[in-house]
């Protein structure tokens, strides 16, 4: 992929018909995460409880759906304030993609990265995902979930990929088999059992797939995933991380390697199905990305 292709959406990003909403929203990084924080609220963390008929909205997938669901309570612009408890339920990867989305729309090259978070809770790493946008010199992190206003002790909207706040799923994949890091204290969270070398192994397959612009849930599992690394691949993933690694430092071949792979590989992608897993209702569902998405 090139920075033309960044631009474009993808069809998760695409908002279909909400075009204009979009459109209204200004491209400038700030008023991007503000509008992401005023539609989607965390399903876990935004301090809200959803009711039974809600449970599945954190599913939408879709930026067109997640749009739905919005203009159905506030048919206005996005940048209308919604109360908290009323705003679409999703998480990190839903306040990326909407991100992602509104710069897309404004032919910002721009895509989602998957990887884990230390800034939440002291001596734990979330899983997360951030917006990363070409700023016309190089790739900016950002979090669109960071409100500029907390006390976080760093640029949310510029965050340094070597200051240790964010790492890549491939990074601490390599981190893990270099024998540098505790597998167990990356994960879903810490009163959780989503946790360890498996959950970074799968994370490592969710990057490549959001790089190659198919932002996936980040409960979708397809392809090599496991829930236990015995018996699996492992050379595979390291193959990948180590791809990753070097595209982020700027290897055109690496870059391409990957999207060759991903596109022939079926361990690597998700292809027409995956396998989901919802967080609050804990209903298993095999998905047809092609149907859910007509």
């Amino acid at each position: 992929m090139d920075l033309d292709d960044y631009r474009r959406h993808s069809p998760y990003s695409d908002p279909g018909r909400h075009g204009g909403l979009l459109d209204a929203v200004p491209s400038d990084i700030p008023s991007v995460a503000a509008t992401a924080r005023n539609v989607i609220v965390h399903y876990r963390a935004g301090g809200v409880e959803l009711s039974d008929d809600r449970l599945d909205e954190v599913n939408r997938r879709w930026m067109d759906r997640i749009l739905d669901t919005d203009q159905s309570r506030f048919p206005l612009p996005l940048a209308a304030e919604r109360p908290a408890v009323d705003r679409v339920a999703g998480c990190c990867r839903d306040h990326t993609l909407l991100s992602v989305a509104v710069l897309r729309q404004h032919g910002v090259p721009s895509r989602s990265r998957v990887g884990f978070a230390s800034y939440f809770v002291p001596g734990w790493h979330h899983d997360h995902v951030l917006v990363e946008y070409w700023n016309g010199h190089r790739w900016v992190w950002v979090d669109p979930e960071v409100d500029p206003a907390g006390d976080w002790g760093f640029d949310g909207y510029d965050i340094d990929p070597k200051a240790g706040l964010f790492d890549s799923a491939a990074r601490v994949w390599s981190a893990y088999r270099a024998g540098a890091i505790d597998p167990e204290a990356y994960g879903v969270s810490p009163e959780l059992p989503i946790r360890g070398a498996w959950f970074i192994h799968d994370y490592v397959l969710h990057e490549l797939a959001h790089r190659q612009k198919d932002e996936l849930l980040l409960w979708d599992s397809f392809g090599a995933m496991t829930d236990d690394l015995t018996g699996a691949d492992l050379t595979l993933v390291d193959e990948i991380a180590a791809l990753l690694l070097a595209a982020d430092d700027g290897d055109e071949a690496a870059e391409k390697a990957l999207a060759e792979r991903y596109a022939t590989d079926s361990r690597l992608s998700p292809g027409a199905q995956v396998r989901s897993i919802s967080p609050l209702s804990g209903t298993v569902s095999t998905v047809d990305l092609r149907v859910s998405r007509t």
